[in-house]
């Protein structure tokens, strides 16, 4: 299987090059003038950026943190989980959402996702709280992780939290811009994070990350907790925290990135809708209810059969077409991780797709040329396999 021509042009999976050049000299002022501030640390930029996420989001108040991993830890001291707890992780998601459980010495507590939004099956969480239970483990929160964008279903796994007495926390790392039902991410759960790594749809030059909840009490505690646990000032200490601040600098380039950041996912909304309409007879394309928008982190196909993938991507990779597998390798199934449960009768879902799951270039400056010529090569490649793997069924039957 050979193609027969590549793009004039690089093709870029994600391009920050292109955001930077759209933005011109607002992000380079912007920079320079926190430079030449001197402020370095929780700047006036930082406030300025937590009021600018509160309007967005709708929350209350909005926490910056020096990345998305620290947002989950600080929520899980506020919320003393510890040795004996459980807490409820996705098995198909990044290995963050799990290891921020195991700081606490906690036990993350792997459920399965659903086949079409690769988010918390309710039914398999409700599953893993009795197993936890019957284990001798005490449930304390469920962390729900908005995968590729699509936001989770929240008022089902409310539900299922409220009758068990537990706390749910949305991981909002790739769905940060995303809605369900009137509501942005950032207003769904007792409290969301996001990650502003620079891959994310809303990402600085750096780590970054921030918390927004409606709780007041939740607010004076993280921000205590993000700044070594201090009281009234720094050298008082009322709990142990950690230093997880968001810097300055990143606090100003957020906030000229979030001045066209509806614009961005308007652009991405009709790159995804322009890849579903040509793949979707070829390959199980994103599902996305009514009445919710994904934010689309990436956008990611089901192929048919595990065997093609691996041929698929070299055929992309020879066409100058870049993609990538999110996720390769289930949490369950990770080395570090392998010793914690799972839900009873297995993550089967997680496991055929971390075999099956295939991500395409995802940015909001992608050309519709560009999109074109990887739609073109992405359907000649599948055709050709399953056409392929359709002959040898054939023959062997």
């Amino acid at each position: 299987m050979t193609t027969q021509h590549k793009f004039p042009e690089p093709i870029q999976f994600l391009d920050l090059g292109a955001q930077r050049a759209r933005m011109g000299n607002s992000l380079e002022d912007a920079v320079l003038g926190a430079v030449r501030d001197g402020k370095y640390i929780l700047g006036p930029q930082v406030d300025e950026l937590e009021k600018k996420l509160c309007a967005w989001t709708g929350a209350n108040h909005s926490i910056t943190c020096a990345n998305g991993t620290d947002a989950i830890g600080l929520i899980l001291m506020a919320k003393k989980v510890g040795q004996g707890d459980a807490v409820f992780v996705p098995a198909f998601t990044f290995v963050a959402t799990a290891e921020v459980v195991t700081w606490r010495g906690a036990t993350p507590f792997f459920v399965d996702v659903l086949p079409d939004s690769f988010n918390l099956d309710p039914d398999s969480l409700q599953m893993a709280i009795k197993n936890a239970k019957d284990k001798g483990l005490t449930p304390k929160g469920v962390i729900a992780v908005d995968l590729f964008g699509l936001p989770a279903d929240y008022s089902t796994i409310q539900k299922i939290a409220d009758d068990n007495g537990l706390w749910v926390i949305a991981d909002g790392a790739q769905s940060f811009g995303a809605s369900a039902y009137g509501k942005k991410v950032g207003n769904m759960a007792m409290a969301t994070t996001t990650s502003f790594f620079p891959a994310k749809p809303l990402g600085c030059f750096g780590d970054g990350g921030a918390i927004f909840t409606n709780d007041g009490d939740l607010d004076v505690e993280l921000r205590s907790l993000r700044f070594h646990g201090k009281g009234e000032d720094k050298y008082d200490n009322i709990r142990i925290g950690l230093n997880s601040r968001l810097d300055t600098i990143q606090a100003a380039i957020l906030l000229e990135k979030l001045k066209i950041f509806q614009e961005e996912i308007d652009s991405r909304q009709k790159v995804a809708a322009r890849y579903s309409h040509a793949l979707a007879d070829l390959a199980t394309t994103p599902q996305v209810p009514q009445n919710v928008q994904s934010v689309w982190a990436q956008y990611t196909i089901i192929l048919p059969d595990e065997s093609i993938r691996a041929p698929l991507i070299n055929f992309c990779k020879d066409a100058g077409v870049p993609t990538m597998v999110y996720y390769p390798i289930p949490l369950a199934e990770q080395k570090a991780y392998s010793k914690y449960p799972s839900v009873e009768g297995g993550t089967s879902v997680s496991d055929t797709l971390a075999k099956t799951v295939l991500s395409l270039p995802m940015h909001p400056y992608l050309k519709e040329d560009v999109q074109d010529y990887i739609i073109e090569i992405v359907r000649n490649g599948l055709q050709t396999l399953c056409e392929s793997m359709a002959s040898r069924k054939q023959a062997t039957t």
